[in-house]
């Protein structure tokens, strides 16, 4: 006969109610979201940690699962909410990692061609003046812009279907119906209606927050309100641009061309939480050069751990944020916003700087000097599949690995390329180990003036 105690009924829906906590995922539950709440309010809570890679809206019970790029961006999210609830609305929300690993929703064909420049919230398709044309919502408006950049002009079928893209001057879409017509990613419930649907816009300011994390904001246009970040992960205030900005481009066969309005013009970048042992001005200046020409470099003198990286230009800025921020370096979760300074200026002469800071201005290493250089057409996140480019005839399979084994790499793939010996592709064991080979091989002497040029691949092996 068993000694144990039956438990009691409480007990036991205690017991049912209680869930293991779940390890960490690049997909977050998110609870208790007060009614109204959109999905681009959702996403932009994640935006100041990385790329938002996929969302989905379960408006009847409040809640969401919100998934990021990486997993240490998703950590770094948890890390800072949890001591520091995020507000929507006026009403706290509670951010938790999810069981799901990833989110796998319907509709994402019909997103193909524009979601690799971001997420995609909303599409509403139509006619007019006897033209076949759509407008498309995403989630950030700087991932609006490098859609705009890179497809205006394009076919969608070979040698037919030539895009004319151009930004709308709404600035948010309602969507009333998920059907062939139109259709909102971040909301499973919509009805099918009757394929008649009606569009409504709000013509707000474009890149003017909506004040949803946290309401007292009053500052400018296009500025989400200062971040306080918990001790030790870098300055006290780092400001968060344009990331609660929703922005709809309009893809139509009229041509026409527009500057992108509010664009905030700075290009110099704060970085934080730097690991002060192993960060150099060169290293900076490899890294964010994947996604722009560094004029400049300044590790701060006192402050080891933090520095500024002013870019070409502000594109180039924002872009370094959307793909670095978040990104581990060194042991450390790096984070990228926009600086106050509008430039670096150079120390005065005399003045002690121990090398802390490197004009690069004129630097042969620029990747995107050259405006019809392919890597425009070459920009991805930081991966663990490196491309590698440039490789001498003389240069063996076991020289590159043992290359890359001295910096410390884990090599678990490599292949040249079949029609191209010159490129190869070599996998790593992390992210962050292909992060500090770029930094350590982008350049590599081979001799007779040839050097390893080192990015990341959007493919692995």
């Amino acid at each position: 006969m068993s000694n144990s105690t039956p438990a009691t009924d409480n007990e036991k829906k205690k017991s049912k109610g209680k869930r293991s906590p779940c390890s960490p995922s690049r997909v977050l539950h998110i609870r208790q979201i007060p009614n109204g709440v959109t999905g681009a309010e959702v996403v932009s809570l994640g935006l100041p940690f990385g790329k938002v890679t996929n969302l989905l809206m379960l408006r009847g019970k409040g809640q969401a699962f919100l998934e990021m790029a990486s997993v240490d961006a998703a950590v770094s999210m948890v890390h800072y909410y949890t001591p520091a609830t995020p507000h929507l609305h006026n009403q706290p929300v509670y951010i938790q990692y999810s069981h799901y690993k990833e989110l796998r929703t319907d509709n994402q064909h019909n997103q193909a061609i524009f979601s690799k420049f971001g997420f995609v919230l909303k599409i509403v398709m139509f006619h007019k003046n006897n033209q076949f044309q759509a407008l498309l919502q995403y989630a950030d408006a700087m991932h609006a812009y490098y859609a705009k950049m890179s497809l205006d002009g394009h076919c969608i079928y070979t040698g037919c279907c030539t895009l004319r893209i151009d930004f709308s001057k709404l600035t948010n879409l309602t969507v009333k119906y998920n059907n062939d017509k139109s259709r909102d990613f971040t909301r499973i419930d919509l009805p099918f209606g009757d394929g008649q649907r009606t569009m409504e816009a709000s013509l707000s300011t474009p890149f003017a927050t909506q004040n949803t994390i946290f309401p007292s904001y009053t500052g400018p246009p296009g500025f989400a309100p200062a971040l306080g970040f918990p001790p030790g992960a870098g300055p006290s205030v780092l400001p968060v641009p344009g990331a609660l900005g929703p922005f709809t481009v309009t893809a139509s066969a009229a041509p026409g061309h527009m500057t992108i309005p509010g664009i905030p013009g700075n290009s110099v970048l704060l970085v934080s939480n730097l690991n002060p042992e192993a960060i150099t001005p060169y290293g900076l200046f490899i890294l964010f050069g994947v996604y722009g020409d560094v004029h400049r470099v300044k590790i701060m003198f006192k402050k080891r751990g933090i520095a500024l990286v002013q870019m070409a230009d502000a594109t180039q800025a924002q872009l370094a944020i959307n793909y670095l921020n978040g990104q581990r370096l060194y042991g450390r979760v790096m984070h990228a916003t926009l600086s106050k300074y509008q430039t670096i200026q150079l120390p005065r002469e005399g003045q002690e700087d121990k090398g802390l800071t490197k004009d690069y201005s004129n630097s042969p290493l620029h990747r995107f000097k050259n405006p019809c250089s392919k890597n425009f057409q070459n920009i991805f996140p930081p991966s663990a599949t490196l491309h590698l480019s440039n490789i001498p005839p003389s240069v063996t399979v076991d020289d590159l690995k043992n290359l890359f084994t001295s910096k410390g790499s884990t090599v678990k793939g490599f292949k040249f390329f079949q029609k191209d010996c010159k490129m190869a592709l070599i996998q790593l064991g992390s992210v962050e180990e292909a992060v500090h080979a770029l930094i350590e091989l982008h350049n590599h002497d081979f001799g007779e003036n040839q050097h390893l040029r080192v990015s990341f691949s959007k493919s692995s092996i």
